[in-house]
């Protein structure tokens, strides 16, 4: 097996790229879980019983959505990102850079699976991005499912982490020992 140097451009793309999507998978888990509107709401709620002020379910929620739109916008912000990432990263072949590895020129089954998922990811994503872009800027008449098919996101980004920190551990304990050191540094480790 032939051991891949990775460059600098393509090692600083990877990372952006995978820091801007757990960025984005925290804001997601955040706003379902700890920011999510109606526990923000009974924290409101039950502050403002402790004070002999009552507001309605509906006017805590409102607020509540005020407190988490700050949080919410940086995922937006990070989707922009994103979006000049992929750019970037579907323009580099033009360039010599980063080309994509056809699933039908690879000789062992492991290297298919790794091009197919591959080519599987970068659908999802431009599908996502294309989505979040549609929320933001489309007609409204498809918001609602624009936004159903950016919810779904969430499955296809967290098994390709899953699948693909699985398959770097499998390649760095077996045959592709010092790929976690390439990508960090450009370098095999001595």
């Amino acid at each position: 097996m032939q051991t891949q140097n990775y460059s600098r451009i393509y090692r600083i793309l990877h990372w952006a790229i995978a820091l801007s999507m757990l960025f984005l998978l925290l804001t997601v888990f955040l706003r379902l879980t700890w920011m999510n509107k109606h526990n923000v709401a009974a924290i409101i709620q039950d502050f403002m019983k402790s004070t002999d002020q009552i507001l309605t379910e509906d006017e805590a929620i409102s607020l509540a959505k005020k407190i988490r739109k700050p949080m919410w916008m940086w995922h937006i912000y990070i989707g922009y990102v994103l979006v000049g990432l992929f750019t970037i990263r579907f323009s580099l072949p033009f360039f010599g850079e980063m080309k994509f590895q056809s699933p039908f020129k690879k000789s062992t089954l492991s290297e298919k699976f790794k091009s197919w998922v591959y080519i599987v990811f970068y659908i999802c994503v431009t599908i996502s991005l294309t989505t979040g872009m549609f929320i933001e800027f489309g007609p409204d008449s498809l918001h609602e499912i624009m936004e159903e098919i950016h919810v779904l996101s969430i499955y296809y980004l967290l098994s390709f982490i899953v699948i693909h920190l699985s398959g770097v551990l499998i390649a760095e304990f077996s045959n592709e020992k010092g790929i976690i050191s390439r990508i960090v540094s450009g370098k095999n480790k001595d």
